[in-house]
């Protein structure tokens, strides 16, 4: 296959192929031999001159050489001084510290060595001490046995002179000695006893004075916390009239009116010759104080007939609802009771109305409350539950009026049903005897009990109830032998006994004020607290003629 070029390079090509053959035929074996010498020397030449570059590079190289070991020299040099400097500092520090380490060493044991020849000195001052207290006890004892001795003997010299002094008192008594020790055990036994119910009086008048000094503190203590009027709220029943004529239309045509307004109220209304006054009898607290608002009500607005008397009582009642449930949340909040039931609140403002001889059961319940959570707070006890016990300890009297039964029944099973504590429903009970207190608190409730019925002003008593009970009281102190007299003194408040000195000694006297005491508090009821006194006293009389 043809390969075409442009002209000018054909032509050179063929120029170089010419010229190629021309000096192919010119050469010659001369030519080649002297070709070949040429290439020799070249090349002789070349190793020559290479050899003296190797010489100067290996020059050049033997002195980087030496300049770097002498460099490294210096430099191995410096390091050396170096680790030889860190070698001595680090064996001075070595040699510092064993020597700090050796003192420390021989310090303490010159401590100990001090310590161990201090401990052998005092144990040797010990074994001293122990040896010459040796002695001395050998000394002692040898004393001893030799004194044993001189009193053995004595002994027996006094047995035998005991012996010999008995007889002749026995000769001289005309009594035998056996006779001798009863008589005189007797005696002593008698004086025993006559000393130790003398030592029991003395103790029990002690403690009896140191108690009620005592209890006579927390007492005033809470009676000053609490400030309430003495005179007692009395259940009003007599509406008053601004003329006569009013009763008539009280009246109304043929009775209409006031038997309307009897049927609404379910209260009595007694219209007499009282002028200006109609009565209102009821055995309801609550009733008789809604016919009361009721017929204020009516009396002031003039407009009496029987739709608008069946309007006014039934505000009326509205207004006794809201009185009592706001008198109950009063008192719920000044003693801070904030989780009573809804029934038991209920109950609590019927109180409001309620009176037990003239005085306030509501404020009544308020009143041992606050009083027993004074004594509490003096006997860190739990005031919170004094409050609740003390406020429902009465809450059975809201209901007598609807049920069966006395108020403490009605009231425990109410507080029950409640879900009240046992610690309430054991004061609801206590408070009365019906069971015995488990709960100190308890005591402090009946005690604030008594404090509220017994203040003066509190409570009215009728006479013939207190008639009954001084002489209740006079038949009880009388019914024990050896009594004389009998007085009930202080409005029953104090019982004095006169006993035959020849009956009742001066030992059965005490006894005889405890069982009389005990049997006051099993047999009657009575506000606050009755003293007894007994009197034993011996008269001689005789004339000067």
């Amino acid at each position: 296959m043809h390969r075409w070029t442009s002209p000018p390079v054909f032509f050179l090509n063929r120029w170089f192929e010419d010229w190629s053959l021309a000096v192919l035929e010119s050469i010659t074996v001369p030519t080649i031999l002297l070709a070949i010498a040429g290439l020799v020397a070249g090349g002789v030449a070349g190793i020559l001159i290479e050899r003296r570059g190797l010489r100067r590079v290996r020059s050049r190289l033997e002195s980087d050489g030496r300049d770097i070991i002498e460099s490294a020299r210096q430099e191995a040099g410096s390091l050396r001084k170096a680790a030889e400097l860190a070698g001595r500092e680090e064996a001075q520090r070595l040699r510092e510290e064993s020597t700090r380490e050796a003192e420390r060493r021989r310090t303490e044991l010159e401590r100990l060595e001090q310590r161990a020849l201090e401990r052998s000195e005092t144990l040797e001052r010990k074994l001293e001490t122990i040896d010459q207290r040796q002695d001395r006890m050998d000394r002692r004892r040898e004393q001893i046995e030799v004194e044993r001795g001189e009193l053995d003997t004595r002994a027996k010299e006094l047995v035998d002179r005991e012996r010999e002094l008995g007889k002749r008192l026995e000769k001289i008594a005309g009594i035998s000695r056996e006779d001798a020790r009863s008589e005189l055990m007797g005696q002593i036994r008698d004086q025993a006893r006559a000393d130790a119910a003398q030592h029991v009086r003395e103790v029990r008048e002690r403690a009896r004075t140191e108690a009620e000094r005592e209890a006579r503190k927390i007492i005033s203590q809470a009676i000053e916390k609490l400030s309430v009027d003495h005179s007692s709220e009395a259940a009003v029943s007599v509406v008053t009239l601004p003329s006569d004529d009013m009763k008539g239309r009280i009246i109304g045509r043929e009775g209409r009116n006031i038997r309307s307004f009897e049927a609404a109220t379910g209260v009595d209304v007694v219209v007499d010759d009282t002028p200006e006054a109609v009565i209102l009898s009821c055995f309801d607290p609550v009733r008789r104080e809604v016919a009361r608002l009721a017929m204020d009500h009516l009396v002031g607005d003039g407009r009496i007939h029987p739709g608008r008397i069946e309007e006014v009582v039934e505000k009326a009642r509205e207004d006794v609802q809201r009185t009592m449930r706001q008198a109950a949340d009063e008192v719920l909040y000044e003693l801070g009771i904030h989780d009573l039931h809804p029934k038991l609140r209920e109950v609590l403002g019927v109180l409001r109305f309620r009176t037990s001889y003239g005085q306030n059961q509501l404020q009544h319940a308020h009143e041992v409350a606050l009083i027993g959570a004074t004594m509490a707070a003096e006997l860190s006890l739990d005031t919170q539950l004094v409050k609740r016990m003390g406020l429902l300890h009465d809450i059975g009297k809201g209901l007598t009026h609807e049920k069966e039964g006395s108020h403490v029944e009605i009231g425990y099973d109410l507080c029950k049903q409640c879900g009240e504590k046992d610690g309430v429903l054991n004061a609801i009970r206590a408070h009365h005897d019906e069971e015995p207190a488990r709960y100190p608190e308890t005591f402090l409730v009946t005690a604030a009990d008594a404090i509220s019925g017994a203040r003066p002003g509190a409570r009215r008593e009728s006479f013939e109830h207190y008639v009954k009970r001084l002489e209740k009281l006079e038949e009880i102190a009388s019914s024990w032998d050896g009594v004389e007299k009998v007085y009930a003194i202080q409005a029953g408040r104090e019982i004095r006994i006169m006993v035959t000195p020849d009956k009742i000694s001066d030992e059965e006297m005490a006894k005889l004020s405890e069982r009389t005491a005990r049997r006051i508090e099993n047999e009657l009821q009575y506000p606050g607290q009755i003293k007894v006194v007994v009197v034993r006293e011996s008269r001689t009389v005789d004339f000067a003629r």
